[in-house]
């Protein structure tokens, strides 16, 4: 009987320490691992569906206003994407100009705002417009610019060049680099 009992100690023992053994060793268990800030400042802190963004400047008045159907912001790098975008910018008279494009980041600190693919400035006052592929602006200087091809749209006139500058508050436009256009004559009505 005492041979039993011993053995059923015995027995009792070593599955318990077996078992703490295999607990020790369990990759799944508890384990200390060091945070990536870096990765960790990539993570979106709010994603967003159906948002408006309004940007104020530093007197209270809007500098730009931002529609989207999807927004995705990081809080970390101020980043802000966002999924076709329609952004009211207004100039310092509070006028204001129409841009779109198929996606956007706005940087919500210096107010910079990038439009990518088929991106279009519209102005309804002149009633011209501006499409290219890639229009960057700047919210604090009120400065659109593009790199890349740019077709600016006054019908029936229209202008091609490689490069564009557009200041609101002045309401004016450079293109240059290979610039070409079309003017047609005006007509006179008899």
């Amino acid at each position: 009987m005492r041979f039993r009992v011993r053995k059923r100690v015995w027995i009792t023992v070593m599955v318990i320490a077996l078992g703490g053994v295999l607990v020790w060793l369990d990759p799944r268990g508890p384990q200390e691992t060091e945070i990536d800030s870096e990765a960790r400042a990539q993570e979106p802190g709010h994603v967003l569906e159906n948002a408006e963004i309004t940007l104020f400047g530093e007197t209270g008045t809007i500098q730009q206003s931002l529609v989207t159907p999807r927004l995705v912001h990081t809080p970390q790098t101020a980043m802000t994407d966002v999924l076709s975008p329609r952004a009211t910018l207004f100039d310092s008279e509070q006028r204001e100009w129409l841009a779109t494009a198929n996606t956007g980041t706005l940087n919500t600190e210096t107010q910079a705002l990038t439009l990518a693919g088929s991106a279009r400035l519209l102005a309804p006052e002149e009633g011209w417009q501006l499409d290219t592929e890639l229009l960057n602006y700047d919210g604090t200087t009120r400065h659109a610019w593009s790199d890349t091809h740019v077709v600016l749209q006054q019908p029936p006139q229209r202008m091609e060049a490689s490069r564009m500058d557009v200041w609101l508050d002045d309401s004016q436009v450079r293109l240059t680099n290979n610039v070409r256009g079309v003017h047609p004559p005006a007509t006179r009505s008899p």
